[in-house]
């Protein structure tokens, strides 16, 4: 489904981009994506794979959290940040 919207996207705009038609054509074919986005079948799939999305960056943040590499790398970042609020902490807008 996404690769077909991109290819119509993609393709759309080509035509519009390389037509001679003009303002008309371009209403038109805006109008019709339009009509597509707002459509309840795309709204839905939309939403599906948002949820989808969060769901797998949830996972993975949790994943990344419990594990040895997740410990080190807080570690590092932690001792990133002191070190740098602490080396700049007199100069307004810079780390």
């Amino acid at each position: 489904m996404r690769g077909k919207l991109l290819f119509l996207t993609g393709l759309a705009a080509g035509f519009v981009l390389g037509s001679r038609a003009g303002r008309e054509k371009y209403e038109e074919i805006r109008e019709n994506a339009k009509k597509l986005w707002e459509s309840p079948s795309v709204q839905e799939a939309a939403g599906v794979a948002q949820a989808q999305a969060n769901k797998l960056y949830t996972e993975g943040k949790d994943k990344l959290q419990s594990s040895k590499l997740g410990e080190k790398v807080g570690e590092k970042l932690h001792a990133t940040t002191d070190s740098l609020a602490g080396s700049n902490s007199n100069t307004p807008g810079t780390l």
